[in-house]
C-alpha cells in the first residue's frame, strides 16, 4: 500500500461495523468473518493514526474521529455503489429493489392505478411501500423516493408529477344525519354541526378551508371525534356513515360512499381544489434502474392521469 492510499475494502469494513454496532453483527450481515473485519479496521486505524472505534465486551461505537469519517465517507460510498449498480445494469432489464415512502392517501388513491401494471411490466423489480404522513429524509429512511404534495417537498429534490394533477377535499355526512340536523348551505353552518376532524401526529387540528369563486372561508368546528390523518381516516369515515357527524377528506376517498348512498356530499360547490402529488427523489446521484423504470413508467401514463387535460409542471 502506498503512503496516503487507502484500501476501499478497509473503509467499507469500518462502515459496516459502525452501522451494525459490532464485528459479529457486521459479519453476519455482510457474509464476511469477524476477524477479517477486525483486521481491516485495525489497518485503517493504523494508517490514519487514530482510533475509529471504541471496543468493549458489550458494544462497539464510533469515536469522534470515526463519526466524522462516517459523515464524510458514507454518502460517497453510497454514490460509488449506486454508480457500479448502474453500470452493471446497462443493457439489462431493470431489476432489484425499489422502496417508496408515501402518505396513506397516495397508497389508497394513486398507487392502485399504477403498481399492478408496473409490476407486471417489470417482474424482476421488488417494490416496497412505506406509508408515513410526515415528511421524512428518504435517504435516512432507506427509501429510493417518496410521494408528497408540493408544499412538503424539499427544494433540492427532483419532483415528477404522479396521479391526478387536480384533487379536491370533499365534505360528507350520512343521509340520516342530514335529515335530522339539516343540510349546511354555507361553511359557517358547520359550526353548529357535529364534525369528525383529523390531524397529523404531533400537530394541531387544522381548520377546514372552503372556496367558491374568489371567496375563501376557514372554519374550526368542534369535534367529538378526532382521528389521526391517514391511518385513522377510515375510522372517521365509518363514524360519518354511522351518522355521527360531518367528515372532510379526499374526494376520491369518499367517492365509493357517494356511489352507494352511504354518504351524501355536503357543500359540494365549496370544495377546495389543490394540485396533485409528486414523486420526489434526490437529484445529486445516479438514479438506480428500478427507480428510473418507475419514473419512465409514470411519465408514460401521465396523460391518462390528467382527466382535465392540464399540463403538469415539475418543480
Amino acid at each position: 500500500m502506498e503512503n496516503g492510499s487507502f484500501e476501499i475494502g478497509d473503509v467499507k469494513a469500518f462502515l459496516r461495523v459502525a452501522a451494525a454496532g459490532g464485528f459479529r453483527e457486521a459479519a453476519r450481515a455482510s457474509g464476511s468473518s469477524a476477524s477479517a473485519l477486525s483486521d481491516a479496521v485495525r489497518r485503517l486505524e493504523a494508517q490514519l493514526g487514530t482510533r475509529l472505534l471504541n471496543r468493549t465486551t458489550r458494544s462497539v461505537m464510533a469515536t469522534e474521529a470515526g463519526r466524522a469519517l462516517i459523515e464524510r465517507v458514507d454518502p460517497a460510498m453510497r454514490e460509488i455503489d449506486t454508480a457500479l449498480r448502474h453500470v452493471v445494469g446497462l443493457g439489462e432489464r431493470p431489476a432489484g429493489s425499489l422502496k417508496l415512502n408515501v402518505p396513506m392517501s397516495a397508497a389508497r388513491l394513486i398507487l392502485p392505478q399504477i403498481v399492478p401494471a408496473f409490476l407486471q411490466a417489470y417482474p424482476e423489480i421488488r417494490l416496497e411501500i412505506m406509508t408515513d404522513e410526515t415528511f421524512v429524509d428518504i435517504n435516512a429512511a432507506g427509501c429510493d423516493a417518496g410521494i408528497r404534495y408540493d408544499e412538503r417537498l424539499e427544494q433540492d429534490m427532483i419532483a415528477v408529477p404522479i396521479g391526478p394533477r387536480i384533487q379536491r377535499f370533499a365534505t360528507a355526512a350520512a343521509p340520516a344525519y342530514l335529515a335530522e340536523r339539516g343540510r349546511p348551505v354555507h361553511p359557517r353552518d358547520l359550526l353548529s354541526h357535529a364534525c369528525i376532524r383529523s390531524r397529523f401526529a404531533g400537530r394541531s387540528v387544522t381548520p377546514w378551508e372552503f372556496e367558491r369563486g374568489t371567496e375563501t372561508v376557514r372554519v374550526d368546528p368542534a369535534a367529538q371525534l378526532v382521528v389521526q390523518a391517514g391511518g385513522g381516516s377510515d375510522l372517521g369515515v365509518l363514524a360519518a356513515v354511522q351518522g355521527l357527524g360531518v367528515v372532510s377528506l379526499f374526494e376520491g376517498w369518499l367517492q365509493p360512499y357517494f356511489d352507494t348512498g352511504a354518504l351524501e356530499p355536503v357543500l359540494a360547490d365549496w370544495w377546495p381544489r389543490f394540485p396533485g402529488p409528486f414523486l420526489y427523489y434526490p437529484g445529486r446521484r445516479l438514479v438506480p434502474s428500478p427507480l428510473r423504470a418507475f419514473i419512465d413508467f409514470i411519465k408514460a401514463r401521465r396523460h391518462q392521469d390528467v382527466p382535465d387535460g392540464r399540463s403538469p409542471t415539475a418543480v
